[in-house]
C-alpha cells in the first residue's frame, strides 16, 4: 500500500476548496464569533480550579449542532461523521487525531442552550446580522405554518385521553419508567389535507385527509428577502390563524401581511388594522355558493406571492430532512429553531453569491 506523503492532506483539503467546499464558504460569510458572548453566558462554564479536562470550543460546538440540523442525522451519527469527514474537521476547526465531541456531549450541550433559552437569542442575533449587512425585513411578510413529523405514539384511548387532559408520562405509566421517558406527551395527532387532482372527465377530486403527529412550526418570512424573522412552535394540533400574532414581526418596512384563509377571522383582521398592518389574507369560497370571479383572481394574485414561504418549508423537509427525535416540546423547539437558523444561513449564502456575479 501507499503510503501519503507528507503534504498528502494538505493537498487533499486544498483540492477540496479547488471543488468548491460548501462549508468553507459558510465559515467565511458567516461571523460566527457574533454569537460567542450568548454561548458562553448560556453555558455558564466555571472556572475549572477543581481540574478536569476543558469544555469543547462553544463556537465550535454551535457549529456542531448546526452541522447536525442542516443534515439531519442523530447525535450519535454526528459523533461518526465529524471523525470521518475531513471538511467537517477543517470547518469546525478540530486537530486530526485529537479528541472530538461525543453523542453524549453534543446532546448535553444542546440541552444546556435549550434550558438557558440562548437558542432564541442566538436567532435574534443573527437576524441583527442580517440587517447590519443590509438585508433588511422589507417588502412585507408572508406568514405560514407546516407540522413537523415526530415519531408515532401507540398508545390505547384511555391513554390518549390522558394525554388530552395535561397528565404527564410519569403520571400515566408510573410503573414503567423506561416507557414513560420514551413517550411524548406533548406532540399532537392533526389532519393534513391533501388536493385531490382533477378527475379524467375534469371534475374536481375529493381532498384527502392524511392523519399526522408531531409538533407545529409557525414562521414569517419577510418577501424581499426570504429570510425567516419570526418563528413559534407548538403541539401539531394548534390552529394555524391562532398564531398570526405571535409570528408578525413589527419591524417589516412595508406593512402588508400575506396568509392563506386559516388565518382569515374578523380578529386578525382587527387586530392587523390596530398594528398597522394591510391584510393581504387570501378570502374563503362562501359557503353554498361558487368562488365570485373578482375574489377567486384576487387570491390567485395573492398565491403568487405567498406561495414563497412554500419554498422555506420544501426546503427545510426536503433537503435538510426536517424531522423530530426528540421527546417533548422543548427540545423540539431546539430543533426547528436550529433549522430555522441553519435555513437563514443558507439564504444568505444564497444572495451573497447573486450579488457577487453580478
Amino acid at each position: 500500500m501507499r503510503q501519503a506523503g507528507l503534504f498528502g492532506l494538505s493537498d487533499h483539503l486544498k483540492r477540496l476548496s479547488a471543488y468548491g467546499d460548501p462549508l468553507e464558504e459558510l465559515g467565511r460569510i458567516i461571523d460566527f464569533e457574533v454569537f460567542r458572548p450568548v454561548l458562553v453566558a448560556a453555558l455558564a462554564y466555571g472556572d475549572r480550579a477543581k481540574g478536569g479536562r476543558p469544555p469543547y470550543d462553544p463556537v465550535a460546538m454551535l457549529k456542531v449542532l448546526l452541522l447536525a440540523a442542516q443534515n439531519n442525522v442523530s447525535d450519535a451519527r454526528m459523533e461518526y461523521l465529524i471523525r470521518d469527514r475531513l471538511s467537517w474537521v477543517r470547518f469546525l476547526g478540530f486537530d486530526l487525531g485529537v479528541a472530538t465531541p461525543d453523542a453524549n456531549t453534543i446532546r448535553l450541550f444542546r440541552e444546556k442552550l435549550t434550558e438557558a433559552g440562548a437558542l432564541d437569542t442566538l436567532f435574534a442575533d443573527f437576524d441583527w446580522q442580517l440587517k447590519e449587512r443590509g438585508y433588511l425585513a422589507m417588502g412585507g411578510q408572508i406568514v405560514d405554518a407546516t407540522l413537523v413529523a415526530a415519531p408515532k405514539q401507540r398508545n390505547t384511548q384511555a391513554e390518549k385521553d390522558a394525554i388530552k387532559e395535561g397528565k404527564k408520562a410519569g403520571e400515566i405509566w408510573p410503573d414503567e419508567p423506561a416507557r414513560a421517558a420514551q413517550k411524548d406527551t406533548d406532540a399532537r395527532w392533526t389532519l393534513k389535507f391533501a388536493k385531490a387532482r382533477p378527475t379524467a372527465d375534469g371534475k374536481p377530486g375529493i381532498d384527502i385527509a392524511i392523519p399526522s403527529f408531531g409538533y407545529k412550526s409557525s414562521i414569517s418570512i419577510c418577501r424581499a428577502f426570504g429570510f425567516i424573522r419570526k418563528c413559534k412552535v407548538t403541539d401539531g394540533a394548534r390552529f394555524d390563524g391562532r398564531m398570526l400574532r405571535d409570528v408578525v414581526t413589527n419591524d417589516n418596512t412595508a406593512s402588508d401581511v400575506w396568509a392563506d384563509t386559516a388565518y382569515r377571522s374578523q380578529a386578525n383582521e382587527k387586530w392587523l388594522k390596530r398594528q398597522s398592518r394591510v391584510s393581504r389574507i387570501h378570502r374563503r369560497k362562501p359557503r353554498g355558493k361558487p368562488m365570485p370571479e373578482r375574489t377567486a383572481k384576487a387570491n390567485a394574485a395573492k398565491s403568487r406571492i405567498r406561495a414563497r414561504v412554500e419554498h422555506v418549508f420544501a426546503q427545510q423537509k426536503d433537503k435538510m430532512g426536517l424531522f423530530i427525535r426528540t421527546i417533548g416540546i422543548k427540545r423540539a423547539e431546539a430543533k426547528i429553531t436550529l433549522a430555522n437558523l441553519a435555513y437563514n444561513m443558507s439564504r444568505l449564502i444564497f444572495h451573497e453569491r447573486r450579488a457577487a456575479m453580478g
